[in-house]
């Protein structure tokens, strides 16, 4: 039996769920219990949950059948638990190292009490961490003391949270403690509890790192009529009382707590509908009145006011105070608008003019790799777009030193134009692998669809706060952009998770797989033929793609391979196919080398997707490539002979050295002895193929584009299912493409 059990109920945290998880099973200490509860999640926590219970006997998981609510989620765990104390821990917040061996000492430092409490920190995104406004109450002249209520009744005046407190299990079955349904479940459990504890003590450490989310995770920030719930949690806490007469000194105290929560909830904006404001104000009256205890005093000042009204069910004077605080707010905001607006000027009259126009319910913008070229993501949906819902008008927006590389028959608009501001403004759908640029603003009914542009290796949004080397990112800015953001495209359950962590706003995640990766699924032995008659590819030439990954420590693109080298060693019947980030361009150190005939420079190819068909197989580093490029269940070849330093400046979510996509050479001597031998493909490296094909080409079956298209542009919410792993097809390799090809 384990010393202490930490109930952990989930729902809807994926992208959280790894760090609070973590975070527990990290610490020092190891005398424990985890009872993970799956609150019928719809995203993918439950199957995280399961991963780590495979990996760590210490974890147990109940998968509820349907969803029944936080409080209920809680009672579920609690009945499993057998530990001597229970812990709570919500599933987005983290425990601070060390912090279950500082709880276990000091319950045995104090003789087991009935109720620890300890201290949280607030922390957010910007990487800010905010101390509990009240620590003070914590702090103790003799640590190893303990009290009643009743010595300490400040401890009122804390959070009503459950979190930050280790509770005895005997005392929780012999006091009958269960968590109710519904908002505000906390209050009767804190309340109840503290009051009926002979024995608290106080551990003066932050324990819990208590997660502020950005994009609204905490449910009693919405609005709703769930905050009625407070009046059946306060009836609660007065129905123990009454059932406890020895309890009866608390009355004044919670009568307090019970006001003062009514009046938070009225006063919040963003809480009560506006049609159900007066009612919730007669209500808390009612019990205002009900329950006001004998020779009650209320506070001074306007709080003392505020009180007054609610005895006296004047919510009429209630909303004149109110209106009278919002007219002082709307002035300030007034003079904010007008400087706001002042700085929008710079954006242009005319952007300002189309702003104003209605909206083109059938035109569609699209922009690629900060509208460089026609491709990628946006380009497979477009391309759907135009067999699915042929009404909708196809534009790309594309800078000017680019327009000469836009593809026949392709729409555009010159970054900068009129035209393009027009389309930025009047577009109902915007489409885009990065962000537009900080001067658009996202208009009511427009949607814009994030496709993003790689399976990330490594560290993005804002877990590139702790490698500042590796940016210069502003990232309010960046937030901002996201902000603007209705749909993210996913291709994996990995990059789900990572890309809800690191944009934490407000977005439908899509997880469709990537629609670029459609052909390389659907792709026939004449598609292989043509892409590698396009590079010049003679039949029987061995083809490797080698795809290196930007590093922000160098300057331009110097490839970590003697080109030159393994063009020799490798013999004429290899050629290279060398493509640089991206933000390289033009290379003149490959240009120098092309000349050899077996070194292909297809840095500037407009469409990866053909040099994937056309190779026999990808050399890479740290290239996203790696995971579309899995699609074709071809050899890959990681070649990283800096990791330590790449992984050090740059950060990476997994260990590529021990998690390859196949064959993995950390020096040039080695990879060309991979290469010569064939030792790059073996039963060895296609069982490591296979692995990272399943958990990274999770959804890429041939379907994505038709599932984004279906869902963001004709509406449709029931997703077309996910051809199972082992029944997809996938492109032929070249090998098998002439094969075919011949025999046809």
């Amino acid at each position: 039996m384990p010393k202490l059990s930490l109930v952990v109920p989930v729902y809807k945290v994926q992208g959280y769920l790894p760090e609070c998880l973590d975070s527990v099973l990290g610490q020092d200490y190891t005398d424990f219990e985890i009872i993970a509860v799956d609150d019928c999640s719809p995203d993918g926590s439950g199957a995280i949950l399961d991963e780590y219970a495979e990996r760590d006997t210490r974890i147990r998981v109940i998968h509820l059948t349907e969803n029944v609510g936080l409080g209920r989620a809680r009672n579920a765990g609690l009945e499993k638990a057998e530990g001597d104390y229970v812990l709570f821990l919500d599933s987005d917040d983290t425990l601070s190292a060390g912090a279950l061996t500082a709880i276990s000492d000091r319950l045995e430092a104090t003789g087991n009490p009935e109720i620890l409490i300890y201290d949280y920190a607030r922390t957010y995104w910007d990487g800010r961490i905010r101390p509990n406004l009240r620590a003070d109450l914590l702090k103790s002249d003799d640590e190893t003391r303990t009290f009643s209520l009743a010595e300490r009744p400040k401890l009122l005046d804390l959070l009503q949270i459950v979190w930050n407190k280790a509770y005895r299990r005997d005392f929780i079955a012999r006091t009958g403690l269960t968590f109710p349904p519904g908002y505000y479940e906390d209050a009767p459990w804190t309340f109840c509890s503290l009051i009926s504890a002979e024995r608290i003590a106080l551990l003066d450490r932050v324990c819990v790192h208590y997660r502020q989310r950005r994009e609204g995770g905490n449910i009693l920030k919405t609005v709703s009529r769930k905050h009625f719930d407070v009046f059946d949690q306060y009836r609660r806490v007065f129905d123990y009382l009454d059932a406890h007469e020895e309890l009866a000194e608390w009355r004044g105290p919670l009568f307090r707590k019970m006001v003062d929560h009514y009046l938070t909830i009225l006063e919040r904006p963003g809480r009560l509908p506006q049609d159900a404001r007066a009612e919730f104000f007669h209500r808390a009256s009612a019990d205002y009145r009900a329950r006001l205890p004998e020779g009650f005093e209320r506070p001074g000042g306007g709080r003392g006011h505020k009180y007054g009204m609610l005895e006296r069910d004047a919510y009429a004077t209630m909303v004149s105070a109110m209106t009278a605080v919002k007219l002082r707010q709307t002035a300030r905001t007034r003079a904010r608008t007008a400087i706001n607006r002042s700085k929008r000027s710079a954006m242009g009259v005319f952007y300002q003019s189309q702003l104003r126009m209605p909206l083109d319910e059938n035109l569609a913008l699209f922009s690629a790799y900060w509208s460089r070229s026609v491709s990628c993501n946006p380009a497979a949906i477009d391309a759907e777009l135009a067999r699915l819902a042929p009404h909708v008008r196809r534009v790309w927006a594309i800078r000017p030193d680019a327009v000469a590389r836009v593809p026949k028959g392709v729409d555009y608009v010159r970054v900068g134009s009129r035209e393009y501001w027009a389309a930025l403004a009047r577009a109902k759908y915007l489409v885009n692998n990065v962000n537009f640029a900080d001067a658009v603003v996202k208009r009511e009914g427009q949607i814009h669809v994030q496709t993003h542009h790689g399976t990330p290796l490594k560290t993005m949004g804002l877990d590139q706060q702790k490698y500042p080397a590796s940016t210069d990112m502003d990232f309010v800015k960046l937030l901002e952009r996201c902000d603007r953001w209705d749909f993210s495209i996913s291709s994996n359950r990995f990059s789900t998770v990572v890309w809800e962590r690191v944009y934490p706003c407000s977005y439908t995640t899509l997880e469709t797989g990537y629609p670029r990766n459609d052909v390389l699924v659907n792709a026939g032995p004449e598609d292989v033929r043509r892409a590698r008659a396009a590079l010049g590819l003679a039949d029987g030439t061995k083809a490797f793609l080698y795809m290196p990954t930007h590093r922000e420590y160098q300057p331009g693109f110097t490839p970590p391979l003697d080109l030159a080298r393994f063009a020799k060693e490798l013999g004429p019947d290899v050629t290279l196919l060398v493509r640089g980030h991206y933000f390289y361009g033009s290379s003149p150190h490959v240009a120098e080398l092309r000349r050899t005939g077996r070194i292909v420079d297809v840095s500037g190819h407009p469409r990866v997707e053909e040099l994937y068909l056309a190779a026999d197989a990808l050399i890479t580093d740290y290239s996203s490539a790696m995971f579309d490029y899995a699609v074709l269940d071809r050899p890959i070849i990681s070649y990283a002979p800096d990791w330590d330093v790449y992984s050090a400046v740059r950060g990476t979510y997994f260990n590529l050295l021990e998690e390859p996509p196949g064959a993995v050479a950390t020096t040039q001597a080695e990879l060309l002895r991979l290469l010569a031998s064939g030792e790059y493909d073996n039963p060895e490296t296609a069982e490591r193929r296979d692995a990272f094909r399943r958990r990274f080409c999770e959804f890429d079956d041939g379907h994505a584009a038709e599932r984004v298209v279906r869902r963001v542009f004709l509406g449709e919410r029931t997703p077309l299912p996910v051809v199972p792993f082992d029944e997809r097809p996938h492109a032929p390799t070249p090998a098998q493409a002439l094969e075919l090809v011949e025999r046809a």
